[in-house]
């Protein structure tokens, strides 16, 4: 739900915008009205979380997606639309924050990036049948094809919902509400070893820090969190996945394949965010970084030179996309929520995963608002934009690899005594 939310306004925008007759001010704010519902999502979904439990927040958030997909489908003004978007984003924003906290909570350490990564993987199938989706749609419908795309988001959001009573609450959500029973068993449930050394760590992490989540000693965990949560919007993701049609046209290629070209980015970015699954707990998350932010900074400049010089004969510009998708899929794609729900202790995990969420959304909103204004209809506006992404891939591959640590292999409590003490 959250990648397909995500990515399905990718094929209604610019219908949205003919048929309410938007400016590229009003355009952009549309289209990131979802966005700025993510900010808010993300920031205030960590505090309840760490109060109610992971599984109460999450039946909220499988709710508010059927009833903004429903609600969006059947609008008729331009109001209404913003509204219903802007709940569907309080959605992903909860999503992004409680899922993959949960995810990291329940799995043992040996396997914990795989499973956090595996949350990045279905957001990625999401965005996935987003663009399918909207590609056998385009002309279903008619002028109200837009409707249709919109709507059958409500399918998967009942199937969420009943989903969840299948899963436990988080352990260490248990154990910090003095459940310690009902997590031995979930953690017996997990194949974790040594329930009870872990039972004791946990119990610990959480007796030694009291302090809020803004005070001195959380200063490298919140940096890290903010980074890679900064530099992975800056990355330029959101941009492409929300403007994918439009990009495509700009580059002169027919209505048909601006619909269909994003579905074979969506098919490399879900090939290469499982490779990343496979590989981030043998190859570690700092590498993955630095060898994706090379990448996409190549890939970034050659869209960025495409754009400037006005060259999009053959398919020079879909392979420049699908490699910096490719790049950008196993490394910052696959990290980001790992990396983010490991740097914090369990006692303020709910709201270090909120502010790294945040931090995403926050820029995601930035970026989202201000591309379409950036680059309009001219080719030389798409030169900037992607120029200005590679730039700050080049800062990233810097950032990553004289500030972050390696957290592969090791459990969330050593994590914390490194970055927090003891």
């Amino acid at each position: 739900m959250f990648g397909f939310d995500t990515a399905v306004i990718s094929g209604v925008e610019k219908t949205i915008q003919e048929l309410f007759q938007l400016t590229p001010f009003w355009q952009g704010f549309t289209i990131s009205s979802a966005l700025i519902g993510t900010v808010i999502g993300a920031l205030v979904s960590g505090i309840p979380a760490d109060k109610y439990g992971r599984k109460p927040i999450l039946f909220i958030t499988a709710s508010l997606f059927a009833i903004s997909a429903i609600a969006s489908a059947l609008v008729t003004n331009l109001p209404l639309f913003i509204i219903f978007r802007f709940i569907g984003g309080l959605a992903i924003g909860a999503s992004s924050v409680i899922a993959p906290m949960y995810i990291s909570e329940i799995s043992p350490a040996g396997v914990r990036g795989r499973m956090t990564a595996l949350f990045q993987f279905n957001v990625i199938t999401g965005i996935l049948l987003a663009y399918v989706s909207n590609y056998l749609l385009r002309d279903f419908g008619g002028a109200d094809s837009w409707r249709w795309m919109l709507g059958v988001g409500s399918a998967p959001a009942v199937v969420f919902f009943f989903l969840l009573f299948l899963v436990p609450e988080s352990p260490r959500f248990l154990i910090k509400a003095g459940k310690t029973d009902a997590a031995r068993l979930i953690l017996q449930r997990s194949d974790v070893e040594h329930i009870e050394e872990e039972i004791t760590e946990i119990k610990k992490s959480m007796d030694l820090v009291k302090e809020k989540l803004f005070s001195r000693r959380f200063i490298k965990p919140i940096s890290i969190a903010f980074l890679v949560a900064m530099f992975n919007q800056l990355s330029g993701i959101n941009a492409i996945l929300y403007y994918a049609p439009r990009i495509f046209e700009l580059s002169g290629v027919s209505v048909a394949d601006a619909y269909l070209q994003p579905v074979l980015i969506g098919v490399t970015n879900a090939i290469f965010t499982m490779l990343g699954l496979v590989i981030i707990d043998k190859v570690g998350r700092k590498k993955l970084l630095i060898v994706g932010s090379i990448g996409m900074t190549v890939c970034l400049g050659l869209v960025a030179r495409a754009f400037y010089q006005q060259d999009f004969t053959g398919y020079g510009m879909l392979i420049f996309l699908m490699g910096y998708i490719m790049f950008f899929a196993f490394s910052t794609g696959a990290v980001i929520w790992v990396l983010i729900s490991e740097v914090f202790p369990n006692s303020v995990r709910g709201q270090g995963q909120s502010l790294g969420s945040f931090t995403h959304w926050f820029f995601a909103t930035i970026i989202t608002f201000l591309f379409p204004v950036v680059v309009g209809d001219s080719a030389i506006g798409g030169g900037y934009a992607f120029t200005f992404f590679a730039v700050m891939m080049i800062l990233q591959a810097i950032v990553v690899w004289k500030y972050f640590p390696e957290t592969k292999g090791r459990t969330l409590e050593d994590i914390s005594e490194e970055l927090v003490g003891k």
